[in-house]
């Protein structure tokens, strides 16, 4: 079911917005994998969380059928009820990602100011949901120094170089092609699994020119 959030609708919906296109990732597809693993790792490993889980699913059903104004009114209500618990963290980030697919991108952020995902990549995933917020704001800077900072939570091979590719793109925007040539350097040398996906040698190509 999970696999079924970041839907083609998501997709369709975003498919003009060159922005969103070179710069950030479906928000669905943040959603999928951050909500996997804290699913697992809270409501599995951690039954005492019980309500809350119950909570939660309840709100994944709606955005699995895309009824995003039900889930915004279902998430709200449960950031209410269970705020401070897990179940309520992971509701206020969905409710983050349901704002983001309405274009309310300001609220989004106010949303992810008081979302506290305590877990290995959920620190990472709320600031780069944030990157991306900002992003859609067309505030480079802003979007850049979240992505920066989300891809130094708990460096590793998955979320460190999406943050870092995003900030790249970011510093394109804002015509630093020299910080951008820096960092996708610094994708190929330190992940090249990731650089090899991304095909980084063109990114890094274009910018050098550019720099040059």
């Amino acid at each position: 079911m999970l696999e079924d959030i970041s839907g083609e609708k998501i997709k369709e919906q975003f498919k003009s917005n060159s922005t969103l296109r070179t710069v950030t990732i479906v928000v669905g597809g943040l959603i999928v994998l951050v909500i996997g693993y804290f699913l697992y790792q809270q409501f599995i490993a951690k039954p005492a969380n019980e309500k809350s889980k119950d909570a939660t699913w309840a709100a994944l059903n709606l955005i699995q059928k895309d009824s995003t104004d039900m889930a915004i009114e279902e998430l709200n209500f449960q950031v209410d009820k269970f705020d401070g618990k897990v179940g309520g963290e992971v509701s206020q980030f969905l409710l983050a990602g349901e704002l983001m697919k309405k274009g309310e991108f300001e609220q989004a952020i106010e949303a992810l100011d008081g979302t506290n995902l305590d877990d290995t990549y959920g620190p990472a995933m709320v600031l780069g949901l944030k990157g991306d917020a900002y992003s859609e704001l067309a505030n480079y800077s802003e979007a850049i120094s979240n992505y920066f900072e989300a891809a130094e939570v708990n460096p590793n091979d998955l979320t460190t170089p999406m943050y870092l590719m995003k900030a790249g793109l970011c510093l394109e925007e804002l015509n630093n092609f020299e910080k951008a040539t820096e960092t996708y350097e610094r994708i190929k040398n330190e992940y090249p699994s990731f650089a090899s996906q991304k095909q980084i040698d063109k990114y890094i190509a274009r910018t050098g020119n550019k720099k040059n």
